[in-house]
């Protein structure tokens, strides 16, 4: 907005162009669109332990279509916390840990779903089974 005072030409017009700052910003705004589009997630790293687990009796296997096997029998969900009830009271209560390898394509409500089961009968130490390194992937 320019503001004359119809002196003549000799004023010097005071006015901001704000047109060249707004080119800039918008193809700054298109590289970083652009750039956001191409950019994938990292890949999450693989765990590598330094620490033997201790042995348990109690493994827990959830696989990618959730169904869960707690010691050697295949159970429901529902039926987790009776499971986990039977195989401490088989081993006298001697193990408070439970080992659970899950799919990384499993349901992570399953997963804590079976950890608050497994809770309610006093096994209290968890262990996350991961890939050990040199052994092959299941494919």
């Amino acid at each position: 907005m320019a503001v004359s005072t119809g002196q003549g030409e000799d004023e010097v017009m005071s006015t901001i162009n704000i047109t060249p700052f707004t080119d800039v910003l918008l193809v700054l705004l298109i590289i970083f669109i652009i750039l956001a589009s191409v950019t994938k997630e990292p890949k999450m790293p693989d765990a590598k332990n330094t620490q033997k687990v201790k042995e348990s009796q109690i493994v827990v296997i959830i696989d990618d279509k959730n169904k869960i096997q707690i010691g050697s029998n295949q159970v429901d969900i529902h039926d987790a916390s009776a499971a986990f009830k039977d195989l401490a009271s088989n081993t006298n209560h001697v193990y408070n840990s439970v080992i659970i390898k899950a799919d990384p394509k499993a349901n992570y409500g399953i997963v804590l779903q079976v950890m608050d089961a497994a809770k309610n009968e006093n096994l209290t130490n968890f262990g996350l089974a991961n890939h050990i390194e040199g052994q092959k992937t299941p494919s």
